[in-house]
């Protein structure tokens, strides 16, 4: 079994997208900094007005979508999963999401936001992970969650 480094440190887009299957309009963070491991990391999302959502939500006042942010927060978590290796040369080839619990949102988020998705691992066995995850804007908490996330290898 390959060890980790003990701080990996960053992914840009690029990397992002090596790790997620997901591509424009749903992919979801921009980038991911201060990752330790499958322990913690801080994904971030630019939002902007040209994003898709906007023109129905809300066209006259518009709002990031909540479903969305906790969605941000599944993808940076199951990023980070993925990055970690989980058993040799074993390479997980999909991330699902498998569970949310005790979703709280507290403040919309808008065009121009920059939001930071804080996921610390509360635990893992085998191919399932459980993240706690709090979305802030400018260091004010927008929105929280608890997701859990499942690797599938092929």
């Amino acid at each position: 079994m390959t060890e980790m480094p003990a701080e990996l440190g960053a992914a840009d887009i690029m990397r992002v997208m090596e790790l997620l299957p997901h591509r424009y309009p749903f992919l979801m963070v921009d980038r991911i900094i201060a990752i330790d491991r499958d322990e913690s990391c801080i994904g971030i999302k630019n939002v902007t007005i040209n994003e898709p959502h906007f023109s129905g939500h809300f066209p006259s006042a518009p709002v990031f979508p909540g479903v969305l942010l906790i969605e941000g927060m599944a993808q940076t978590a199951g990023a980070i999963c993925c990055a970690h290796k989980l058993q040799g040369d074993a390479k997980p080839s999909k991330v699902f999401f498998m569970t949310i619990d005790k979703a709280k949102f507290r403040k919309p988020v808008l065009p121009g936001d920059v939001v930071e998705y804080h996921m610390r691992k509360i635990s893992n066995r085998r191919f399932m992970w459980w993240f706690r995850g709090e979305a802030k804007v400018n260091g004010t908490l927008v929105a929280e969650a608890e997701i859990g996330a499942m690797l599938v290898t092929e």
